[in-house]
């Protein structure tokens, strides 16, 4: 899986003009299901997420996590995180999974971050989504399932 962690003040997303999902201090997180991905693999990549110290703590250095500041969770599936553009100049995204597959594993990732007790809202997967946030830093962390 592929994920791209924004450190936001709020985020939201609206599918036909209606909010279906959004978050207050904490992180919006991009989801990409790629190829032969697992649930183990999704549960992994929560907890780094969960774990990763990219909130300020008291001196104002990035020391504190999501859990650790109570922080909120809005998560997003964006398939075209596996855009491939090694070659010519439209992206390619045979990598990612198949809609199925990438369903139940955005699913599966975002179910695995609320259990680890944070509050997790979602957007809707396949529909066309606006996504508006406030980036708070900013800080744009990538990773992946080979970095969990």
């Amino acid at each position: 899986m592929r994920v791209l962690l924004q450190r936001v003040s709020e985020a939201r997303v609206r599918v036909d003009g209606a909010v279906v999902g959004q978050c207050r201090a904490g992180l919006l997180i991009l989801v990409c299901a790629m190829q032969g991905d697992t649930e183990a693999q999704a549960e992994a990549l929560a907890a780094k997420v969960a774990k990763c110290r990219i909130f300020q703590d008291d001196q104002g250095k990035m020391n504190r996590s999501v859990l650790d500041i109570g922080g909120s969770i809005l998560v997003v599936s964006q398939f075209t995180l596996a855009a491939d553009t090694r070659s010519g100049n439209r992206p390619g995204f045979s990598s990612a999974a198949a809609p199925e597959d990438g369903r139940r594993l955005y699913e599966h990732f975002a179910g695995a971050l609320s259990g680890l007790g944070l509050p997790v809202e979602t957007g809707r997967f396949g529909a066309d989504m606006k996504v508006s946030l406030v980036n708070d830093g900013p800080v744009t962390i990538w990773m992946d399932t080979g970095a969990a």
